[in-house]
């Protein structure tokens, strides 16, 4: 299949659908952290998604007339729960902050739409104001072999729900929204209080081989 995995600096979902032998491709603003700018599309992923023709980080062509499948990671700093109490100042909306998580939505609608039979958006519970689509399950890095609990949501079309492959006991939460404002102990203070944003985004590896394995 030609797999695309859209907002995706790791490469954990790219290479994991490489290592089964799958077309696939990463794509974000930044440059990858996962070794292979051959396979990323630096750029901006809506332009991705329209195909014809990709252009990786060493300068060939790729000629992808339409994606099998599409991934994305939207962004999602601005409409997420956890980030809720920056909608507010005052208790009156901040509506600058608002437009920031609308232009956020949009982005994620326009992903939805794409011209694609196999689309999946990975997401963490979305602030209600902005009224997102209903998800179509939510997912655990525990239940993937990893000891931490993160909830996600997935929104899925054509592909059947991951089922778990290695659920273990979770141990420590992953990145709580109350890290920066150390409202947790110790037992609950997740993995990291600097970086949030970026740590929490990376997709952890048991999760990214489900995909390949269950999708793929």
């Amino acid at each position: 299949m030609k797999v695309l995995i859209a907002c995706e600096e790791s490469q954990e979902v790219c290479k994991a659908f490489r290592a089964r032998g799958h077309e696939a491709y990463s794509c974000d603003l930044i440059e990858p952290s996962g070794g292979h700018p051959e396979w990323h599309i630096l750029g901006d992923a809506l332009k991705a998604i329209e195909v014809g023709q990709v252009v990786t980080m060493d300068g060939i062509a790729h000629d992808v007339p339409r994606c099998d499948m599409i991934i994305a990671f939207v962004p999602c700093t601005k409409t997420s729960n956890a980030g809720a109490r920056h909608l507010y100042k005052g208790g009156k909306l901040k509506l600058s902050r608002y437009y920031e998580g609308l232009c956020g939505k949009a982005l994620f609608l326009a992903v939805w739409a794409a011209d694609c039979e196999k689309v999946v958006i990975e997401n963490p519970v979305p602030s209600k104001i902005f009224d997102y689509p209903k998800p179509t399950q939510a997912i655990q890095p525990y239940e993937y072999g990893h000891p931490y609990s993160k909830k996600t949501l997935l929104w899925e079309r054509g592909v059947p729900p991951l089922h778990p492959t290695n659920i273990v006991e979770p141990t420590a939460t992953w990145c709580p929204s109350g890290s920066y404002s150390h409202k947790h102990d110790e037992q609950h203070k997740g993995m990291f209080t600097t970086d949030r944003a970026r740590n929490r985004s990376k997709t952890f590896p048991g999760i990214a081989k489900a995909m390949s394995e269950q999708w793929g």
